[in-house]
């Protein structure tokens, strides 16, 4: 099976599952203070650093939680529960549901920033609506806006957003989740108050994320008890999901390098997709992740693409989501102008570190034999 499904859930790593293993076998509580508790505590705060280094933090800044939602919920919530709701969020028309839904259930006014159709936050609406922007009516203006998109690879001009965002009295929260292992991240280039991170995505283990947090920016926490965390997420740390992050993120860092080489070898395999299937290919005008591709051609359904390709031994994933036997069209694509009968025909490939040379090759072989078979059962 060649897996091109990495933006849903990177293997796990070797260095994980060996981090993992040291931290189940430490059995004690993090919080104790006896001699067991302080070695689990050690392999806490070594992870904690490992996170914290590979998005150029500092450890004291991270703090850990279940996941990427949970830490943009954290982000969201806590946020406006420090400024006594005297706020607005500002979404992007792009962002993960986890981040748009919790902002949804904030209980404070929600605006919208829309994209290019190259996929990209269009800064010069954003500029134009923060320069009219009215504290004492809106409060503080807060940007919700991912690092790089999850369907199209599209990489967002976060810096340029939060200067932007900072020169009007606001605050800036980053879904950094696909970002860490695909493209060097550093937490004081962007400028953002807020960065979301998920063990999951850069080959750690699911159940494991974090929030890098701006020293001195708002925060309350959500969830109380026994004051973990900085008292910010309390609740016993999943500690060996929390090793596995951490060792995963350093060793996500070290392959940028090849990670990067990805790139060229997507690139030719979209251009061989053009040519010989005639497929559209989304955002390829912007800045990408080098692993992500976004395609499709109208009328051959993701669905069905998706399942044609399993059953060649691919495992990808569809632009556009089914619920309870419905169709629903990428709220993405719509948000680049895509048409509905396009945008209903995406899929997604997405490659990481164990990918090798053949697996676009091979992927692109399957795509274009599935494309053959329904053009002549079409024309049988």
């Amino acid at each position: 099976m060649i897996y091109a499904d990495y933006n849903a859930t990177a293997p796990l790593r070797d260095e994980a599952r060996r981090a993992m293993l040291v931290a189940l076998d430490a059995g004690a509580n993090p919080s104790s203070v006896h001699a067991p508790g302080r070695a689990a505590r050690k392999i806490l705060e070594t992870a904690r650093r490992q996170v914290a280094t590979a998005v150029g933090g500092i450890a004291s800044d991270v703090i850990f939680t279940s996941g990427g939602t949970e830490a943009i919920a954290l982000a969201i919530h806590g946020a406006v529960a420090k400024l006594d709701g005297d706020c607005t969020l500002i979404v992007s028309a792009i962002e993960h549901e986890a981040s748009a839904k919790n902002a949804g259930f904030a209980n404070v006014p929600v605006e919208t920033t829309y994209v290019l159709p190259t996929g990209e936050v269009d800064l010069n609406a954003l500029s134009d609506r923060l320069k009219a922007w009215d504290t004492s009516r809106s409060g503080t203006p807060i940007l919700v806006l991912m690092l790089a998109n999850n369907e199209t690879g599209v990489i967002q001009p976060v810096t340029e957003a939060a200067s932007l965002v900072r020169e009007a009295g606001g605050l800036t929260i980053c879904d950094g989740v696909q970002g860490l292992g695909k493209l060097p991240v550093n937490v004081s280039l962007l400028g953002v108050d807020y960065l979301t991170l998920s063990a999951h995505k850069a080959g750690g283990p699911q159940g494991a994320g974090a929030l890098w947090l701006r020293s001195g920016a708002p925060l309350k926490a959500k969830l109380h008890g026994g004051g973990q965390e900085r008292s910010l997420r309390s609740g016993t740390e999943n500690l060996s999901g929390i090793a596995g992050f951490g060792a995963a993120a350093e060793a996500a860092v070290t392959d940028l390098p090849a990670m990067e080489g990805l790139a060229a070898l997507r690139d030719a395999m979209e251009q061989r997709l053009k040519a010989e299937g005639q497929v559209t290919v989304f955002g390829e005008q912007a800045k990408r992740l080098p692993n992500t591709s976004n395609f499709a051609i109208e009328g051959f359904r993701a669905e069905t693409q998706v399942m044609a390709m399993d059953l060649a031994g691919v495992a990808v994933s569809s632009g556009s989501a089914c619920s309870s036997g419905k169709v629903k069209r990428s709220l993405v694509l719509s948000a680049m102008g895509a048409p509905d009968s396009l945008a209903e025909c995406a899929i997604r490939t997405s490659y990481g570190w164990k990918t090798k040379q053949e697996d676009f090759d091979l992927t692109a072989d399957a795509w274009l034999e599935a494309a053959r078979r329904r053009k002549l059962k079409e024309t049988a």
